[in-house]
């Protein structure tokens, strides 16, 4: 998604890149096919209950039995997100926020520890709050991680923020880079030793992690 200049002699606006840990076109059949089977559940469901109530009350059954399942997978259609320079873009089913990284008021590392672990990054500014996946890793070490550019654009946009915090997240990524640019293991990248830093507490809930715990990751 590129936006051209108005004018020849403009400088070309910065290209979007995507931050979707799993890209949506990449589930978009599944939930194509979600939907449909959802859609034959409800009509199935209404023809049924015909044969014992009248049309109206049979019709409403099979749209309360199919339709939570048909929102649910257009809304996993519709979701995405975005970083265009320093803005974080994030669209939902209804509406989307915009989160400007220069003008955070706060950046932070969260791992949320469990069989599936997930390690994001929370930004705020103001009153808006926006997560942004980074990786997720299981207890036996395999997972995704966040595509390089993804990285790449993240930590280069966290540099524009003043904040002591959004500096040591950008460098923390910044060795990630490295590390993957090289195929390191994972005990070599920082995202991977965040996780197993947090399991090491032994906690359920999300787990912040302070700025000398990102520090000590680079």
């Amino acid at each position: 998604m590129t936006v051209e200049p108005s004018n020849p002699g403009d400088s070309q606006p910065a290209s979007p890149v995507g931050l979707d840990l799993v890209a949506p076109e990449t589930y978009a059949p599944m939930l194509r096919r979600l939907a449909l089977a959802a859609v034959g559940v409800g009509v199935g469901a209404a023809l049924l209950a015909a044969l014992l109530v009248s049309w109206p009350i049979a019709v409403l059954i099979g749209f309360v039995v199919g339709a939570p399942t048909v929102g649910y997978a257009m809304a996993l259609r519709r979701r995405r997100m975005w970083l265009a320079g320093t803005t974080i873009h994030a669209r939902r089913l209804f509406g989307a926020r915009r989160v400007d990284i220069a003008a955070a008021t706060g950046v932070e590392i969260l791992v949320f520890p469990a069989r599936l672990s997930r390690i994001v990054l929370r930004v705020t500014a103001g009153a808006d709050t926006q997560i942004i996946p980074l990786a997720m890793y299981t207890d036996t070490g395999s997972g995704r991680e966040l595509h390089l550019i993804g990285l790449r654009k993240l930590a280069d946009a966290l540099t524009s923020c003043p904040l002591a915090a959004a500096v040591a997240v950008s460098s923390m990524l910044v060795h990630q880079l490295r590390a993957e640019a090289r195929d390191a293991g994972l005990e070599e990248r920082p995202l991977y030793r965040a996780v197993q830093t947090a399991r090491e507490k032994d906690y359920v809930s999300p787990i912040v992690l302070t700025d000398a715990e990102v520090a000590a990751l680079c």
